[in-house]
């Protein structure tokens, strides 16, 4: 084991987990009526919980066992062999079993964006734990754990498709999945409100984006000039996307927000996070550049051609993020066409069919929606029996 690698990979899982916990749960806490925000704090929390127990059961062994082409068994099932001297790469196992499992928090946690303030709590238990096990880790096998697309011996590609640290594996599932369930959902009744703290959101983007860097350069797995590098460039896109966004939307409506110039922060993040273990920074510059105009467009294409009630425009900025950041990677030179479609079209039909099939699923458990009484009085209260803010105190 390399002691600065092991250093290293123990913060960037830190920061990780800070990106969902408080990170993402400010971000989407903000956007939300002020009758819901305590809801989406506790989906975000609740998430991160039942994932990490899962990821510990069945979860890496999924993903990271010693299987097939098709998912790694369960041989590592509750780390079964593993303990701490086990070593993968140059860290101890541990540490990189603790590291994808910030990643499989906070993936199904990007969904909860779409159905924000009209979805039972039950639900969402049981749908993104069977999400987490059936959909998300059984791709992180086929790309990052020697699978289907990684370019091994029995991979449908040849060059295997190249995703640093997540564009399909995290933000192409995360957004694919967040589409359908909302269209499956559907709209919200009262669509009018704009976000109730615009500040709040900005403080939760400022911890993703600090995070993102956990993200990004720790998938690097090392302390090293690569970790640097993907550090460095996750930060000019994200910067850049938040320019870009700011200046499209001053140009179409006038005026620049804060809440759009964040947006557009995630937008780079996400843009980047697959090409950040191969791009430089003035590729980065471009990613970023144009990753603020499409995303943006995208969230206009979503609610209003496509009528879907994406509610924080999941799809839009994370799965079209992570989508056209895959496939920047064949533009500069960095993968091949053929893998890189190809894996996207592979994990977008997965997405698809799984994610449709555990809605079901869930939906005949618990019901899909809660009942039009209570989206109305607002989730705080119906489903957690809580205010977050009393103005009488």
């Amino acid at each position: 084991m390399v002691g600065a690698d092991t250093a290293w990979i123990i913060v960037a899982t830190a920061l990780v987990l800070f990106m969902t916990l408080p990170g993402l749960a400010l971000f989407y806490g903000g956007l939300v009526r002020s009758r819901n925000v305590l809801s989406v704090f506790m989906q975000c929390f609740s998430i991160a919980c039942l994932m990490s127990v899962l990821w510990l059961a069945a979860g890496y062994s999924i993903a990271f066992g010693d299987g097939n082409a098709y998912w790694g068994g369960i041989g590592k099932a509750f780390l079964n062999g593993v303990d701490a001297d086990t070593v993968s790469g140059t860290i101890p196992e541990v540490l990189f079993f603790a590291f994808q499992m910030t990643f499989a928090i906070i993936t199904p946690a990007l969904i909860v964006g779409a159905y924000v303030e009209r979805i039972g709590y039950g639900f969402v238990m049981l749908f993104s734990g069977l999400w987490m096990l059936i959909c998300y880790a059984p791709v992180a096998h086929w790309i990052w754990g020697g699978g289907l697309l990684a370019g091994a011996e029995w991979s449908l590609f040849a060059d295997g498709v190249n995703d640093f640290a997540g564009g399909i594996v995290v933000h192409q599932t995360a957004g694919i999945a967040a589409l359908v369930l909302a269209a499956m959902l559907g709209a919200r009744k009262d669509k009018s409100k704009p976000p109730h703290n615009p500040g709040m959101v900005m403080i939760g983007a400022a911890m993703l984006w600090v995070g993102w860097f956990g993200f990004n350069g720790g998938s690097q797995l090392a302390a090293d000039g690569g970790a640097a590098m993907a550090l460095t460039v996750t930060h000019i896109s994200a910067a850049t996307a938040s320019l870009t966004w700011a200046l499209w939307e001053r140009i179409r409506y006038g005026k620049a927000s804060l809440v759009g110039m964040v947006t557009g922060t995630i937008a780079g993040l996400a843009s980047i996070t697959p090409a950040s273990g191969s791009v430089d920074p003035v590729q980065a510059l471009m990613i970023g550049a144009i990753a603020g105009v499409l995303c943006q467009e995208l969230c206009g294409f979503v609610k209003n051609t496509l009528k879907i009630d994406d509610t924080l425009d999941v799809f839009a900025v994370h799965g079209v993020g992570g989508m056209f950041g895959i496939m920047m990677l064949p533009v500069f030179g960095h993968a091949s066409w053929t893998a890189q479609l190809g894996g996207l079209a592979v994990v977008g039909i997965w997405t698809l069919i799984t994610t449709v099939i555990i809605i079901l699923v869930a939906k005949a458990i618990f019901g899909l929606r809660v009942a039009e009484e209570d989206e109305l009085t607002g989730l705080d209260l119906s489903s957690h029996g809580e205010r977050a803010y009393d103005l009488t105190s």
